[in-house]
């Protein structure tokens, strides 16, 4: 018999009763039935409940044993009476009777408990992550996040790409993060970058003819932290094709995307092919470039309406440059006062000058803002925003920018109030036709407002004559419940229109020769028209786990200060390691008196 198992913790079943098996696994919880005591014994498999007498050695070893010690058992399998069945148990229907127990390693007092349901702080959980990872839905995130990963991995092979992988450590790049660097010891002076993407290399690949390359890439970028986006490193699904446009790229991915979420997460998912949506449409309608298409509500453009108005504020605001966006509230009109007051009152909360509203109702406008408008003016107003007798309709007042964001962010708060959010399904969109470029207004200067590497619609010519900002790009995002899973492009692939698009942006010929030579130099020698996108996996798990952070599909997350408190990371560095990557610290004042201190 082997030392340490015959069977899982997750195996035994009716078949097996009268067998003399072996199981090894963590002590996961006692029961003490005074000549009985019963074991939970978990491994990574399931569990399977184990049951010793009184008087003998294995008693007595199991009841000093804490909860997480790691034991082996020794005994039969019997089949459990009918009224002791646990169905919600795979192995439910049986129990090992235990000969014999060995412990293998002693579990101390534990910090946080892996048995229930408790919650603890962050900062406990991921100290003791090894404990954290012990519990069920842990556990259970993990695997599912390993699950999704193969079946992304088989099913990119299924379609003809395959996998390749890209260098850590390479040279900054311009995506739109800071860059980890790392400095070269024979090299002084001189710094590596850990890659935000693998954009160039993954180019470089279809460069050399590889047609369709994917990779489970690794990426880092020294942000700050969100619910959606982990400090450090993340990882994504990154893909590549030549020969392709945009239609292509998207009849790629589409069946990779809807056949995991179907696989994985037990609801409908948008079919392929998927809507696609404008930028421009999506920025008007949902108040945002990731749209969460569950949410029925559709802001619309009134501004006609207010324009030279009896209502002073928007029309003042309206000759000024301002729009003024519609926010339906659906059956809403015949609310309390308190629920517009509610709205307006969180506006308010949120930095912003408040919600104006009109209810329609009986045939009539009401309100405040309606008792400032003459009837044709409402009329007009309730045709653009697509109302019926018993909506309501919210107000954003703004420039174009600064509406949308709260037209966007009004829409969300609307549709929960009103509970109109679709549940239990994935909706999928193509966001597409993103600018080009966009104007900085910190820097005063045209920046890229994507990817730098795209190729402009229109190519050279666009770049030539038309108003940089009038340009549009082939990007492309894939959204999924209002989440941003993938920003992707067909690429700009010659030379002399990359030099041109990045001049628009303020960089020279040298500046593209010096940062981008490698990407630059390849496309002098033959380059393919090639696309790819790149789906961020830990929100693919995120989404599937139904999880609303990222910490909880991730195995070893960094806090929201980018800290490693299990390993201790970042910590400093010995004099010796300074000395031998030519490096000197020289810390802020403040803290400089705090070490000295």
């Amino acid at each position: 018999m082997h030392p340490y198992r015959t069977h899982t913790c997750g195996a035994l079943r009716e078949t097996h009763v009268g067998q003399t098996v072996r199981l090894s696994g963590w002590v996961h919880r006692k029961r003490d039935h005074g000549n009985l005591l019963f074991l939970d014994l978990r491994d990574h498999y399931g569990i399977t409940q184990c049951v010793v007498e009184a008087g003998s050695e294995s008693f007595t070893a199991l009841d000093r044993s804490r909860a997480e010690s790691v034991v082996t058992v020794t005994g039969r399998v019997v089949a459990r009476t009918a009224d002791t069945i646990n169905a919600t148990l795979p192995t439910g229907s049986v129990e090992v009777r235990i000969d014999a127990l060995t412990v293998q390693s002693a579990a101390d007092e534990l910090p946080i408990q892996v048995f229930g349901d408790q919650e603890y702080p962050e900062d406990l959980r991921l100290r003791n992550r090894f404990l954290d990872l012990r519990r069920e839905k842990m556990h259970r995130n993990i695997k599912l996040r390993s699950d999704v990963i193969t079946s992304l991995r088989r099913r990119m092979v299924e379609s003809g790409f395959t996998e390749f992988q890209t260098p850590i450590l390479t040279a900054s790049s311009p995506e739109g993060a800071r860059d980890y660097l790392v400095p070269s010891r024979v090299h002084p002076g001189k710094f590596y970058a850990l890659p935000q993407a693998p954009q160039q290399f993954k180019q470089l690949y279809m460069v050399a003819g590889f047609d369709r390359y994917f990779q489970v890439a690794p990426c880092f970028r020294d942000e700050d932290a969100r619910a959606d986006r982990s400090p450090g490193e993340f990882y994504q699904l990154d893909i590549e094709m030549s020969f392709v446009e945009q239609d292509d790229v998207f009849a790629a991915i589409e069946p990779v995307l809807s056949g995991v979420f179907t696989e994985f997460g037990n609801r409908p998912a948008t079919p392929p092919p998927y809507p696609r949506i404008t930028f421009r449409d999506s920025m008007l309608k949902y108040g945002n470039d990731k749209p969460d298409l569950r949410n029925p509500i559709v802001i619309a453009d009134v501004t006609a309406a207010f324009r030279d108005s009896g209502f002073g504020l928007f029309a003042k605001a309206i000759a000024n440059g301002s729009v003024v966006r519609a926010i339906p509230a659906p059956g809403s009109a015949a609310r309390p006062r308190s629920f517009f007051d509610k709205l307006n009152d969180w506006a308010k909360e949120e930095g912003w000058g408040g919600l104006g509203y009109i209810q329609f109702a009986g045939g009539e406008a009401k309100g405040p803002i309606a008792k400032n408008l003459d009837a044709a003016r409402t009329e007009q107003i309730r045709t653009l925003a697509g109302l019926k007798d018993g909506d309501a309709v919210f107000f954003a007042c703004d420039k174009a920018p600064k509406a949308a964001q709260l037209a966007g962010l009004a829409r969300t708060k609307i549709g929960n109030e009103l509970e109109l959010i679709e549940k239990n399904v994935f909706k999928f969109c193509w966001i597409v036709d993103f600018p080009m470029y966009e104007f900085d207004e910190t820097e005063q200067k045209i920046i890229f407002s994507h990817n730098p590497f795209s190729m402009p619609q229109g190519g050279m010519d666009a770049l030539n004559t038309m108003d940089p900002l009038d340009i549009l790009a082939h990007q492309y995002d894939i959204v999924c419940n209002g989440i941003e899973l993938s920003s992707g492009a067909i690429r700009n692939h010659k030379p002399d229109t990359m030099v041109r698009a990045f001049e628009i942006a303020g960089y020279t010929r040298d500046d593209v020769e010096k940062r981008f030579g490698g990407l630059f130099n390849a496309f002098r020698f033959g380059a393919p028209p090639h696309g790819g996108l790149a789906p961020g996996i830990d929100r693919i798990v995120m989404l599937l786990a139904d999880e609303p952070n990222l910490r909880e599909i991730v195995a070893f997350p960094m806090t929201q200060r980018a800290e490693d408190l299990l390993m201790g990371a970042p910590a400093p560095a010995t004099e010796k390691q300074l000395r031998e990557i030519h490096i000197r610290v020289q810390l802020p004042p403040d803290l400089a008196k705090k070490a000295g201190a």
